[in-house]
This record gives structure tokens, C-alpha cells and sequence, in this order.
């Protein structure tokens, strides 16, 4: 699903490259969890950012579902994140003037979904995630669990084939993160969608099948979990 070749990204600064990934090479497959965990300022977020289209490597390849994404257009590379790609945030990145209904709409807007297929799939995100009665409400209006729910609701409501998560329940109480951990470990191994995380926790890290540790911009180690938490 996923082939990094080399992947490096730096900036230069009066002819001195500053590197935050050098040489990242791996394969990620369809339907596997993988962690990616190391330092602040390891180059995480940026491998991440990468990954969902947000930046560009500097130099290497980058295949998504059989395309060199490194060679798109701005067009293609748009069209391809948003059909694939859901994004969840640690700091939530809901609109405040939306409702929560508004918020998981608004994908399927991008998208042009058409309204009776947008009331369905909503419907059915509300009613999972049971969040009817919330719908609505604005962000201000929920607590810090809620509205990491509607933002994974709006990450799912595009039906992607892959999540990205950055540091997913790092402003969550340990209750509400456990509850969120147990939600993508069960839209991994039930729905079969491919899930990245960034975390800094190894317990959050213990839901998934597979840990990447990443220092000073390199893959140190790639870790396969055989006793990942069961749902």
C-alpha cells in the first residue's frame, strides 16, 4: 500500500543542510496498525506530514497504492489524499463555527457527495460513534473526548483507505484516551483500514501490530508486535 524509498527531507541554511529524516526506507501493507514512536524533534510529524501528502521529501520516492506521488501534480496529489487519506489531530482541528454535524459534513462536501449519500453516511458516523444527540452542538460545547470523536468521524466519513494520527489522544485524561486507542483498534482489525499513528505512549503503541522508532530522522528499529491488546 505504502513503499518509502530513501526518503530524506532537509532544509538548507547558507549551504548547511539541516536534516529531519535521512534515508527512511519501509513498507507499510494494507490493514496494518504501525506506531511511529521516538524523541521530540525525531522527525515524527514530518515523516507523517509526508506520508499524508502534506509536504514534500526533498529527495526519494514516496509510492501510495501503486503511485510515485513524488512525480504528481498539485491536482493529482489532492485528488489522491482526499480519496485515501484521513487525518486526525491531536489538537482536534475542528471548525468552531460548524456543528458537529457541519464538521463531518464537510469532506463529503470537498468531495461532492451528493446529499442523500452525505445524510446516510453521517447518520451512521452519529449513531456509531453515539454522538446524535451532540450533532448540534459546536466544539466549545464538548468535552476533549467528544470532539476527538467527531474528528475521527470526519476522518472516516470520506471512507479512507488509511488514517494518519498525530499523537491522537495527547490532550485526552487517561479514560478518555483509552476509549479513542480502543476505537481505532477496532476500525483497524473489524472495517480493515490501514492506521499510522505518531505517540509518544508505549501503551498506545501496544494497539497496534507494528512500531517504527525514529531518532535524529532515521528508522532505528521496526518492531513487530505479536501480542497486540485484543478489542
Amino acid at each position: 500500500m505504502i513503499e518509502l524509498k530513501n526518503i530524506e527531507k532537509y532544509y538548507s541554511n547558507k549551504g548547511v543542510k539541516n536534516y529531519v529524516l535521512r534515508h527512511v526506507s519501509t513498507t507499510i501493507k494494507k490493514g496494518e496498525f504501525v506506531s511511529i514512536m521516538g524523541p521530540s524533534g525525531a522527525g515524527k510529524s514530518t515523516l507523517l506530514n509526508i506520508l499524508g501528502m502534506l509536504e514534500e521529501p526533498t529527495y526519494g520516492t514516496y509510492e501510495f497504492l501503486g503511485e510515485d506521488v513524488t512525480t504528481l501534480n498539485e491536482r493529482k496529489r489532492i485528488e489522491l489524499y482526499r480519496n485515501h487519506i484521513g487525518f486526525v489531530f491531536q489538537a482536534y482541528h475542528l471548525i468552531d463555527e460548524m456543528t458537529v454535524y457541519e464538521n463531518i459534513e464537510a469532506p463529503l462536501l470537498y468531495k461532492k457527495i451528493g446529499g442523500s449519500e452525505r445524510t446516510s453516511r453521517i447518520a451512521n458516523l452519529l449513531d456509531r460513534f453515539n454522538i446524535v444527540a451532540k450533532k448540534d452542538l459546536f466544539p466549545n460545547q464538548l468535552s476533549g473526548g467528544q470532539q476527538q470523536l467527531v474528528g475521527i468521524a470526519r476522518a472516516l466519513a470520506a471512507q479512507p483507505s488509511v488514517i494518519l494520527a498525530d499523537e491522537p489522544t495527547g490532550n485526552l485524561q487517561s479514560a478518555q484516551a483509552e476509549e479513542i486507542m480502543q476505537l481505532f483498534q477496532k476500525l483497524n482489525q473489524e472495517d480493515g483500514i490501514t492506521i499510522i499513528q505518531v505517540t509518544h505512549s508505549e501503551k498506545n503503541a501496544t494497539y497496534g501490530n507494528r512500531i517504527l522508532h525514529i531518532a535524529d530522522g532515521v528508522i532505528k528499529d521496526d518492531v513487530q508486535l505479536t501480542g497486540a491488546k485484543a478489542i
